[in-house]
């Protein structure tokens, strides 16, 4: 049986629902940026857009100094934060924004020389934290990025 409501016009019964482009992405406690997870690149440069203030700047010219020191390197956004990859699987360093600073996790990082300089709860994890009138050491980074990469991978 048919009825009145059956016979609308296809259009008037569908919802059209459009995409917000202009909004940026939720900032999370801390100011961490939401951002789906994702491969490559695109995710990765979207998180760093929507790092609040200063930290934007940092993260561009951390991802910059990643992909310098580590060519083809695989990136990925996961657990909404930055993850760098050498190779076909794992993770050997993660970005993520706090209140007052940048966390670079390097999962390896007690096997580097010198060693990072914030401990982990994890043995094996240490930690860098950038903060907004810190320089950045570029050559000290470069040569735990390489140490890094070089080191069997984080497998979450």
């Amino acid at each position: 049986m048919t009825t009145q409501k059956d016979k609308a016009p296809a259009k008037s019964r569908k919802r059209t629902i459009a995409k917000d482009t202009t909004s940026k992405p939720a900032l999370l406690s801390g100011g961490n940026p939401q951002i789906a997870k994702g491969d490559g690149d695109r995710p990765v440069q979207a998180y760093i857009a929507a790092m609040p203030g200063w930290k934007s700047d940092v993260g561009r010219r951390l991802d910059a100094l990643i992909a310098r020191t580590i060519p083809g390197v695989r990136k990925a956004v996961k657990w909404n934060s930055p993850f760098y990859g050498a190779g076909e699987a794992g993770w050997f360093l993660s970005l993520h924004c706090f209140t007052g600073y940048i966390k670079i996790a390097f999962f390896q990082g007690a096997a580097l020389d010198p060693l990072p300089p914030v401990g982990s709860k994890h043995k094996d994890v240490r930690y860098v934290h950038i903060h907004e009138h810190d320089p950045l050491d570029e050559e000290l980074l470069s040569r735990w990025i390489k140490q890094a990469a070089a080191l069997p991978a984080y497998i979450p």
